[in-house]
């Protein structure tokens, strides 16, 4: 009997873990995210994401990118090269969940360094995490309230 409940368990959670998405497949799934996984495939980043990570993505929801005047909405989704550098500003090459995070500098994909905080909720370079994250076999999404922009942007 405990032998098969050993297999038992064992093929469950090797199964899980077989099943868990990856990223941009939770990001798809969330349902909050659509301009921003168009972006992805613009600028040539949907294999980074599906890469085996893990990585930390601070994705700035659809509300978000409504946020961005429409002109500079469209010249950076018709700008391949530009919108890059802005999409890998929101992606850190680690995993940090919000129970890791403390204050302090993180270098982001692009190079550049985000500042986080954790006054008054978690914060990247002073912009609102909203929710809880959204975990994936090659990482974890925090939802961003604001599309972060490079300081050389």
């Amino acid at each position: 009997m405990q032998k098969m409940l050993l297999v038992v368990l064992f093929t469950l959670g090797f199964s899980q873990i077989a099943s868990a998405d990856n990223l941009l497949q939770a990001a798809a799934q969330d349902g909050h995210f659509n301009i921003f996984l168009k972006a992805v495939n613009v600028a040539g980043l949907t294999e980074t994401l599906n890469g085996s990570g893990p990585m930390t993505l601070f994705v700035p929801s659809d509300e978000a990118f409504a946020k961005l005047p429409k002109a500079k909405l469209n010249a950076l989704l018709t700008n391949p090269v530009q919108l890059k550098k802005v999409l890998s500003y929101h992606i850190y090459p680690g995993k940090i969940t919000q129970a890791d995070v403390s204050a302090g500098k993180v270098k982001s994909l692009e190079g550049a360094d985000l500042q986080l905080s954790v006054t008054d909720g978690v914060k990247v370079n002073k912009v609102k995490v909203l929710g809880d994250e959204i975990n994936a076999d090659n990482g974890v999404i925090h939802t961003m309230s604001a599309v972060l922009m490079p300081s050389h942007q």
